[in-house]
C-alpha cells in the first residue's frame, strides 16, 4: 500500500510538471496574430529629447494605431542604457511574454545578440546596429535607413543659403554613422555651391544640450552661417537662432523650436519599418536580417521647408536631387579625396555600404574638424 502511494505521488508530481511545461510550450508555439502579438520596446532615453527617441516613440505609436494593437500588447522601457539595464529589461520582457523585443540604440546590440541566442522563439529587432548579419541567427535583425541621402538633400538648402561659404556641423561622435551623415550633408551643399567648406565640432554624446549649445555658438563665431547637427535635441537650432545664423535640424521638424533659423530637417519615419516588420513576423514570413530604408520607400525623408527662410530655387534643386537618388544614383561616387589630398574613390568608382549600418569613415576634402 505504501509503495502504491509513493508511485501515485510520483505520477501526480510528474503530471503537474508536464502541465507546467505544457503551458510554456503552448506559449512558445502560439500562433501569432495582430490580436495577441506582444512587443517590448527599449529606448536609450525618452521622448522629451524631441529628437531621436521622440521620433522612434511616435513612429511606433503610429504603428500601433495602424495595426490596431491594444495597450496591453505593447510596453515601452525608457532610459535603458548599455550594460546591465539592457539585460534586466530583456529579462522583464521575456517574463512578460514578449514575442518581439525592439532595441532603439546602438549600445543595446551585444546584449540583444546574447539574448537572441538564448531565446530562439523571441524576435529581436535592433536599430542602427551591425551584429545581426554576421550572427547567422534567424531571430535577430538590424534596421536602419539611408539618412546620408536625406542629409544630402538638406545640405542643398544649406549650400544655397550660406553667405560666408562656411557651414558648420555639430557631431555627436566622430564614428561611422555620424561621419557618413555629415559627409552627405557637405556633399549636398557642395553640389550647388562648389566654394563651400564645412567645420565640424564633436560633442562626445548623442544628447548633451549644454555642449550642443557651446559647439554651435563656437562654429558660428568661426564664420559658419548655416549649422547642421547629429544631436538629439533642438538646442543646436536654438543656438543658431540666438547667434543670428541659420540651421538644419535632425530627427524631428525643428522649425517650431527655431523659426528664424531652421531651414529644414532630415528625419526618419520609423513606422515604415515597424509596420513592415510586425506584419511580416505575424504572417510567419521571412523578415530581412538587415533592413535598409530609403528615400524611395519613405523611411528617410525631410520635414516641411521653412519657406520664409530658404533661398530661391531650393525646393527645385532638392527635387532634382531626390529624383536622382530614386533612380539609383549613389551618394559616394568618385572622385572623392581626403583632406590631405589622398584619393578615396576614383572617378566613377562607387562605394556601396555592405550593411544598413553606415561604415564610411573618411573625412573628405573641404571638411575640417575643429576643437570646441
Amino acid at each position: 500500500m505504501k509503495k502504491t502511494c509513493i508511485v501515485l505521488l510520483a505520477l501526480l508530481l510528474l503530471a503537474s510538471m508536464v502541465a507546467a511545461c505544457g503551458g510554456g510550450t503552448a506559449d512558445a508555439e502560439k500562433e501569432l496574430t495582430m490580436e495577441n502579438v506582444k512587443i517590448w520596446y527599449m529606448h536609450g532615453g525618452d521622448p522629451s529629447d524631441q529628437g531621436f527617441v521622440y521620433r522612434q516613440y511616435t513612429g511606433f505609436e503610429h504603428t500601433v494605431d495602424v495595426l490596431k494593437l491594444s495597450d496591453d500588447q505593447v510596453q515601452h522601457a525608457f532610459h535603458i542604457r548599455p550594460g546591465d539595464d539592457v539585460d534586466t529589461s530583456i529579462q522583464e520582457a521575456i517574463e512578460w511574454g514578449a514575442d518581439i523585443i525592439i532595441g532603439g540604440t546602438i549600445g543595446h546590440g551585444p546584449h540583444m545578440l546574447e539574448a537572441a541566442q538564448a531565446n530562439p522563439d523571441v524576435v529581436f529587432l535592433h536599430a542602427t546596429g551591425n551584429l545581426a548579419l554576421p550572427s547567422g541567427l534567424p531571430n535577430f535583425h538590424n534596421f536602419f535607413g539611408d539618412m546620408a541621402s536625406a542629409r544630402y538633400l538638406a545640405g542643398i538648402a544649406a549650400g544655397l543659403k550660406t553667405e560666408t561659404n562656411v557651414i558648420g556641423f555639430v557631431a555627436a561622435f566622430l564614428n561611422s554613422e555620424v561621419i557618413t551623415g555629415f559627409t552627405g550633408f557637405y556633399q549636398g551643399a557642395k553640389s550647388v555651391n562648389p566654394d563651400v567648406t564645412m567645420l565640424v565640432g564633436e560633442i562626445g554624446s548623442f544628447n548633451d544640450p549644454a555642449k550642443e549649445e557651446q559647439i554651435a555658438t563656437s562654429l558660428a563665431n568661426l564664420g559658419a552661417d548655416v549649422i547642421g547637427q547629429h544631436a538629439n535635441s533642438p538646442t543646436v537650432q536654438i543656438a543658431a537662432q540666438a547667434a543670428g545664423v541659420w540651421g538644419v535640424g535632425y530627427n524631428n521638424d525643428m522649425i517650431p523650436f527655431a523659426p528664424n533659423a531652421t531651414l529644414v530637417s532630415p528625419m526618419f519615419d520609423w513606422s515604415v519599418y515597424f509596420i513592415h516588420a510586425i506584419k511580416t513576423i505575424v504572417a510567419g514570413e521571412d523578415l530581412e536580417i538587415d533592413y535598409y530604408g530609403t528615400l524611395k520607400n519613405g523611411m528617410v525623408t525631410l520635414s516641411d521647408f521653412n519657406h520664409a527662410l530658404i533661398a530661391p530655387g531650393t525646393t527645385e534643386a532638392i527635387g532634382e536631387a531626390r529624383a536622382r537618388f530614386e533612380s539609383g544614383w549613389r551618394l559616394f561616387t568618385g572622385p572623392l579625396y581626403a583632406a590631405d589630398g589622398t584619393q578615396i574613390l576614383a572617378d566613377g568608382e562607387v562605394f556601396i555600404e555592405p550593411q544598413a549600418a553606415p561604415s564610411w569613415n573618411h573625412i573628405v576634402q573641404g571638411i575640417t574638424v575643429v576643437g570646441s
